[in-house]
């Protein structure tokens, strides 16, 4: 994934044995997407968005460890069956893209994430005390894989 001097990305990816229409349903509507994410609790349309539309903000809730905290997230790509994408925060601190791309009769599911402003060595530490984690990007991407195959197993599981 390109970077630009300052940014730190990551992605994990997957095969699910579906349709990619199916699985862009599953990963858009984002009040669901805590049932798959390690650390998201809650998710909520603001303002009647009522959809995944670029554009629409919704208001996520995450924890990790004793650490709570919530977050205005906005759609910046929303395209059926092809890709679903959010910005965190309004500077964006950090996006997350999900792409999709037809494959073996399912599809590939790729799940990135792109820190615009890396953690300085203070809020390192400020997240090692809050949450237990030492390496914040490295739990990103293990986080990003627990989500693809809880969503793997749920989508797939839904078939049978």
């Amino acid at each position: 994934m390109p970077q630009s001097e300052g940014q730190t990305s990551g992605s994990a990816r997957t095969h699910i044995a579906a349709d990619p229409d199916r699985v862009w349903q599953c990963l858009s509507d984002v009040t669901a997407l805590a049932r798959w994410s390690p650390e998201g609790t809650t998710a909520r349309w603001l303002d009647d968005a009522g959809g995944p539309v670029v554009g629409a903000q919704f208001k996520g809730s995450n924890k990790r460890g004793w650490s709570r905290w919530s977050t205005t997230c906005t759609v910046t790509e929303s395209e059926p069956g092809r890709v679903f994408a959010f910005a965190v925060g309004s500077k964006p601190d950090t996006v997350w893209r999900y792409a999709l791309a037809p494959a073996d009769g399912g599809c590939e599911v790729t799940e990135s994430f792109t820190l615009h402003h890396p953690l300085t060595t203070a809020e390192r530490v400020i997240t090692w005390l809050t949450t237990g984690v030492r390496d914040r990007e490295a739990d990103l991407i293990r986080g990003m894989e627990r989500t693809l195959f809880a969503l793997k197993t749920e989508v797939e599981g839904a078939k049978a």
